[in-house]
C-alpha cells in the first residue's frame, strides 16, 4: 500500500539529487536588474520549464512578456479538490559588492550546513521545494491530494511590472483557492512560523541639481548653494529625533496595533541583546513607543537606501558638487496606499526645496501591504504541516519586507496567500554571502508535501 510515508522516504532517498538540481539552478546568474544578464534570466526560466515538463503536468507553458518570461504549469487532479497556485521568482539581486563574498556568488558552496549562493534563499531554494514535493508524489505513484498550478516570474526584484498585467489578462487560467508562497523567513532557527502580514513599499529617488558643473570650493564657496548640503537638510527633516516621520498626512490611514496584537508580539521568543550582538550594535533606534519587533514588521518606516554626491576618490579634491542624490524607501502597513504615500512624499520634499537649486523627485516601484485572515483554512493546514515536520507549533507573525504581488493576488484573483517561509532573517538576502540552510531546504520539501496531504481535510 502506498502511503504518505512512501513520499517522505522518496524525499529522504533523493536528497543529494535535489541538492545537485538546486545547485544547477543557482549557477544561473539570473539578475533582472541588469540588462546584460537578460539571456541568463531566460535560461533560468527554461530551467523551470524543463523541470515542470518532467513532472507530467497537464500543461506547461512559457509566456513571453515585455520584460522577462513567466513560467506556468498546472496539474488538475479533481475539480472538487482545492486548487493551490504556487508562486515564486527565478530572478535574483545583483551580487555586489563581489569582493565581500567568501565564495563566488554563482558557484553554490556548502559550508557548515548552509548553501551559499545568490538566490539560495531568495527565492530559488525556497520555491524549488514545491516542485520536489510534487515529484515525490509522482515518482512513488501516490495520488496527488489537490490541484496545483505553478507561476514563476523573472521580475520580482524589479517590482514585477509584467506580472500584474498577466494576472489580470489570465484570471481564468490562474483561478485558485489560495496562493502558496515560500519567499519569507521563519522566526528563528528551528522555530517555524507562518507570515500572515507583509508591509507595502513606496520607493523614491531625490535628485538635487545646482550649478551646471562642479565648482572650485575656494572660488565659489559662499556664493552658491551646495546640492549636497541641501540634500542633507531635506533628509534631516523627513523624521524627527523620536523616529516619527514628518510628512504631513503620512499616518492618516495607518491601522494602529490593537492590545491583542501587542500582546501577541510580547509572546514571541525574541532576545534583543542577541539581536544587537549579531548586528554588531550597542543600541537600537526606532519609532518611540514601540518595541523592536513592532517597528520592524507592523509600523511604517522611512529610510535612506543610497546617498551620493561630490568627490569620492582617494585624497582631497576641493569642489562644490553640481549634483546630489538619494534613494529612499518607505515600508507601509495596512490601509496605506503606495501611490498616495509617494504623492505625499513628493509634495513634502518639494516644500523643503530652496529656489537656489532644482529638486526632482522620482517614484520608482511600490506595492501594497497585505494581511491574511488567521482563520483561513489554508493557514491552518500549513500550521499543521509545519508542526508535523518541525515538531513544534509554528508562530504566526508579520514580516517587515514586501512581496507586492500578494496584495495583487488578493485583489485580482480574490485569493489569500499562505506565506510558508523556510529561510531565516540571517540568510543575508540581497547582501554578500546569501545562504540557505540545507536542512531547511529538505524540511521545506517535507513540509510542502505534508501541506498538500492535509489541505483537503481542512477545506
Amino acid at each position: 500500500m502506498i502511503t504518505m510515508a512512501t513520499v517522505s522516504e522518496y524525499i529522504e532517498d533523493n536528497k543529494e539529487q535535489f541538492k545537485n538540481e538546486l545547485f544547477d539552478f543557482l549557477n544561473i546568474p539570473s539578475i533582472s536588474t541588469d540588462s546584460e544578464y537578460k539571456n541568463n534570466v531566460k535560461d533560468a526560466a527554461y530551467f523551470l520549464i524543463n523541470k515542470l515538463e518532467s513532472l507530467n503536468m497537464d500543461r506547461v507553458e512559457l509566456f513571453e512578456t515585455e520584460g522577462n518570461p513567466i513560467v506556468y504549469g498546472e496539474l488538475i487532479t479533481d475539480e472538487s479538490k482545492p486548487t493551490v497556485l504556487v508562486y515564486g521568482h527565478y530572478d535574483v539581486q545583483p551580487p555586489d559588492p563581489i569582493d565581500e563574498w567568501e565564495t563566488p556568488p554563482f558557484q553554490p558552496t556548502v559550508r557548515d550546513g548552509d548553501i551559499y549562493a545568490r538566490g539560495a534563499s531568495d527565492d530559488k531554494g525556497q520555491s524549488y521545494t514545491h516542485l520536489k514535493a510534487l515529484e515525490a508524489y509522482q515518482k512513488t505513484d501516490t495520488d496527488f491530494p489537490v490541484n496545483i498550478k505553478f507561476i514563476f516570474e523573472g521580475e520580482e526584484e524589479i517590482g514585477s511590472p509584467s506580472l500584474v498585467p498577466f494576472i489580470k489578462d489570465h484570471k481564468e487560467l490562474l483561478e485558485c483557492d489560495m496562493v502558496l508562497i515560500s519567499d519569507t523567513a521563519m522566526f528563528a532557527e528551528d522555530t517555524p512560523s507562518i507570515t500572515y502580514g507583509l508591509r507595502g513599499l513606496a520607493y523614491m529617488q531625490i535628485n538635487v541639481q545646482g550649478s551646471n558643473r562642479d565648482l572650485h570650493s575656494g572660488v565659489y564657496g559662499g556664493a552658491v548653494d551646495n546640492p549636497a548640503n541641501v540634500l542633507c537638510n531635506i533628509i534631516s527633516k523627513l523624521k524627527d529625533d523620536d523616529g516619527i516621520i514628518q510628512i504631513p498626512g503620512f499616518y492618516d490611514d495607518v491601522v494602529e496595533l490593537t492590545e491583542e496584537d501587542r500582546e501577541a508580539y510580547k509572546k514571541l521568543p525574541f532576545d534583543e541583546e542577541e539581536y544587537k550582538e549579531k548586528l554588531g550594535l550597542e543600541a537600537l533606534k526606532g519609532e518611540k513607543g514601540y518595541s523592536t519587533l513592532e517597528r520592524t514588521s507592523a509600523r511604517p518606516t522611512l529610510d535612506v537606501n543610497g546617498l551620493w554626491s561630490g568627490y569620492q576618490g582617494e585624497g582631497a579634491k576641493t569642489v562644490l558638487p553640481a549634483k546630489a542624490g538619494a534613494k529612499v524607501s518607505m515600508r507601509l502597513v495596512p490601509n496605506q496606499d503606495p501611490k498616495k504615500t509617494a504623492k505625499l512624499f513628493k509634495e513634502y520634499v518639494h516644500s523643503l526645496a530652496p529656489d537656489t537649486v532644482t529638486v526632482t523627485v522620482t517614484e520608482h516601484h511600490g506595492g501594497n501591504p497585505a494581511i491574511t485572515d488567521l482563520s483561513f483554512y489554508g493557514l491552518q493546514a500549513a500550521a499543521d504541516a509545519f508542526e508535523a515536520v518541525y515538531h513544534k507549533e509554528p508562530f504566526f507573525t508579520r514580516e517587515g519586507g514586501s512581496i507586492p504581488i500578494v496584495a495583487d493576488f488578493q485583489k485580482v484573483l480574490g485569493a489569500q496567500s499562505i506565506l510558508m517561509g523556510f529561510g531565516l532573517n540571517s540568510d543575508a538576502i540581497h547582501s554578500p554571502n546569501e545562504k540557505f540552510a540545507l536542512k531547511d531546504f529538505y524540511r521545506g520539501i517535507h513540509t510542502s508535501a505534508k501541506f498538500f496531504e492535509l489541505l483537503p481535510s481542512h477545506s
